[in-house]
């Protein structure tokens, strides 16, 4: 099926990584929730074209196309900015190669799977299920803590030895999450890696980049396979996106980080309901 994808959206695709972009510098892990949304509703995707739209099957299946696209295509986006960024963290010595490549192992086993499952659910349910999600981080992201690590506060509580038998399934469930749903999973991975390795906050951020890039390829991967990636779109959302991490994470040595983030969480839970209203057929 083709997307007609004008010059417009493509550079509406740029001012979306961007916005995607600034938020995860701003306010960290969970500002790349709104990349799926951004693309459907600000870019445009879920506009129905006129030689779809005067046929109902046409237009249910071109919907529930697009519905994918916006996750697979967002996917590679995503997978791409983290290990970029990934670099950065390295230089500073906040990556831990290997609790994050024993993170990321199984993990990938995760995406594969959850990437086939999402390939064969419809569009609408996805989408509502996605919405519930959106609604869950948000909710994390509102009783989140502010951790100031440049001044050495620890959670000592959560520091513990390297347990496989934690990291293991725990790196499967979330890669299992970010493949069904198209997204990075840094907001699950974190905390994941904390609990399962004993990394500090700093270091499972850093560690975390390594297993959100290789999620996200992966799931790029399986969605490319039934042609649901544009690469075009995910250049164009990485191009934003680079810019806007850079600004963002300039402004957010400038900003209170606390108060935008529960901001940013509200922002999230409106959007969330509209996804969920738009696609209520899904479930019902």
């Amino acid at each position: 099926m083709i997307i007609p994808i004008s010059l417009v959206q493509y550079i509406l695709a740029i001012i979306a990584g961007f916005i995607v972009g600034f938020s995860l510098g701003l306010i960290g892990g969970g500002g790349s929730i709104l990349a799926v949304p951004l693309l459907l509703y600000f870019v445009g995707l879920a506009n129905v074209p006129s030689q779809y739209s005067t046929n109902p099957s046409l237009t249910q299946s071109y919907i529930d196309f697009v519905d994918h696209v916006a996750l697979g295509t967002t996917a590679l986006a995503v997978g791409l900015n983290a290990y970029i960024n990934s670099v950065i963290h390295f230089k500073k010595g906040d990556v831990r190669i290997f609790e994050g490549i024993l993170f990321t192992i199984p993990g990938v086993i995760g995406a594969t799977i959850g990437g086939y499952i999402s390939h064969i659910t419809p569009g609408k349910s996805l989408l509502f299920l996605f919405g519930i999600l959106m609604i869950i981080v948000s909710l994390f992201m509102l009783r989140e803590k502010n951790i100031d690590e440049s001044k050495n506060i620890k959670i000592e509580v959560f520091r513990r030895k390297l347990n496989i038998h934690r990291l293991v399934p725990i790196g499967f469930l979330v890669g299992f999450a970010s493949g069904y749903f198209g997204i990075g999973g840094g907001f699950l991975i974190v905390p994941g890696l904390i609990y399962s390795s004993g990394l500090s906050m700093i270091e499972a951020v850093g560690t975390s980049l390594i297993s959100v890039g290789t999620f996200g390829i992966t799931s790029a991967a399986v969605y490319s396979f039934y042609g649901y990636v544009f690469p075009l779109l995910s250049i164009a959302y990485l191009t934003g996106g680079i810019i806007g991490g850079y600004l963002g994470t300039y402004a957010a040595t400038k900003l209170a980080k606390g108060l935008l983030k529960k901001i940013f969480a509200i922002i999230i839970i409106i959007v969330a309901i509209y996804i969920i209203f738009q696609n209520l057929t899904g479930i019902l």
